[in-house]
């Protein structure tokens, strides 16, 4: 029987674990104490990593893989994916490639990585203290400003002018290294992609709403993106060129762009899970298992045939609400009655808490959609946004 050391779990990606069960494959977790517990029964064995580090990480690991040599390894999220790489290099199993994997924990490294490869990206600089940074600012407002290693938008944050600047500097003084790029502009896509011993088996266009500045936090996704021919080329193109500036070998990608009057333009990059259940919605388009398919490549397992085009019409909604104390929570009855509707909560409940959007974390709720038809779709979406709605009451009101 193959084992699979599955590295980071969560709650999302707990159907990696089912889908190795259902391959007749053992599996072998990492997580952290509070995480573990959960994991009984879905799991053969469990490693307790004792912090959230890259470093504590890769000791766990370690010490998994001393209890048995797994036959595949498979990061689950971004902290994970450079302990999961230093063991597929170790092992020689499939992966990323540690180029992909230290590239992907590292915005700055990326940024120099896609510079030296001629790929279009924002103008940008990375500074050890911020305020140092304000006459390179002063000729590119506006700027934004990132940390090196983290997701879900958490620290982005969009700088509009000098005295914004200075304000911005002050205020983040103390956090170290930091990235700041010129803020380009157009509309936002992800390409989602796997990768196999440095070949596409499958890709997908994703459409991305967000926030907007100041923190840009996504507040929907659309699988796959309602483009024309041309944006999916370029999107592919784009993809390629990427993919071979990681040289990435086996996995996941998956790569944020703007679509600018220029070209095509980086946000980010990762060889990891996608976030916003972006995973759920690409099975569901596409007809095929993405957590199945990972764990097929991370055991050097065969794949189906790819699909030959979308068989469905996807999207998820993620509402956010005002800063305050939850009143009430509208709607969500009538969402899940929705017939384009396959699944929603909200995560507030009267009493709770709402704190300002700034990340994903500060987000209320989720709402999964499906349609045969695109123009069906955007309809349900439109009604899912007029329904479902929490109420705040702002803090000290």
């Amino acid at each position: 029987m193959q084992r699979l050391l599955l590295v980071g779990v969560g709650l999302t990606g707990r159907p990696y674990a089912a889908a190795a069960r259902r391959l007749g494959v053992r599996v072998h977790a990492v997580e952290t104490e509070p995480m573990a517990a959960a994991l009984a029964g879905r799991v053969d064995e469990v490693t307790v990593c004792r912090g959230r580090s890259d470093e504590l990480w890769y000791e766990a690991v370690g010490a998994a893989v001393r209890t048995a040599r797994p036959d595949g390894v498979l990061a689950f999220s971004e902290p994970h994916v450079l302990a999961a790489a230093l063991v597929q290099d170790e092992l020689g199993l499939p992966g990323p490639s540690l180029r992909a994997a230290a590239t992907s924990r590292n915005k700055a490294l990326q940024r120099a990585r896609f510079a030296a490869a001629g790929i279009g990206q924002p103008d940008y600089l990375v500074t050890d203290r911020l305020a140092d940074a304000a006459e390179w600012a002063e000729s590119r407002f506006p700027v934004v400003v990132k940390p090196l290693s983290s997701a879900g938008s958490a620290g982005v944050e969009l700088v509009a002018d000098r005295p914004a600047f200075a304000e911005v500097a002050a205020r983040r003084g103390g956090e170290g290294r930091l990235l700041v790029e010129q803020a380009v502009s157009g509309p936002e896509y992800s390409w989602e992609a796997l990768v196999r011993e440095g070949k596409v088996w499958f890709a997908n266009l994703t459409e991305k709403e967000t926030s907007g500045p100041p923190h840009f936090v996504e507040t929907a996704h659309r699988v796959p993106a309602p483009v024309d021919g041309v944006t999916r080329a370029v999107a592919d193109d784009l993809g390629a060129a990427v993919l071979d500036a990681l040289g990435m070998r086996t996995g996941i990608v998956h790569l944020e762009f703007r679509l600018t009057p220029t070209g095509p333009s980086v946000m980010e990059i990762a060889v990891r899970t996608p976030g916003d259940r972006l995973m759920d919605l690409l099975g569901l388009a596409h007809g095929v298992d993405w957590y199945e398919a990972a764990v097929r490549m991370a055991l050097g397992r065969d794949l189906p045939a790819p699909p030959p085009g979308p068989a469905r019409h996807t999207a998820v909604y993620l509402p956010s609400a005002s800063p305050g104390t939850v009143t009430a929570v509208h709607g969500l009855a009538d969402v899940l009655a929705h017939p384009c509707v396959v699944e929603a909560e909200v995560s507030v409940a009267p009493g709770g808490a709402v704190a300002p959007v700034r990340s994903s974390a500060e987000r209320v709720g989720q709402v999964l959609l499906a349609a045969d038809d695109p123009a069906v779709l955007s309809a349900a979406l439109a009604d899912v946004r007029a329904a479902l709605r929490v109420e705040t009451r702002p803090e000290g009101a």
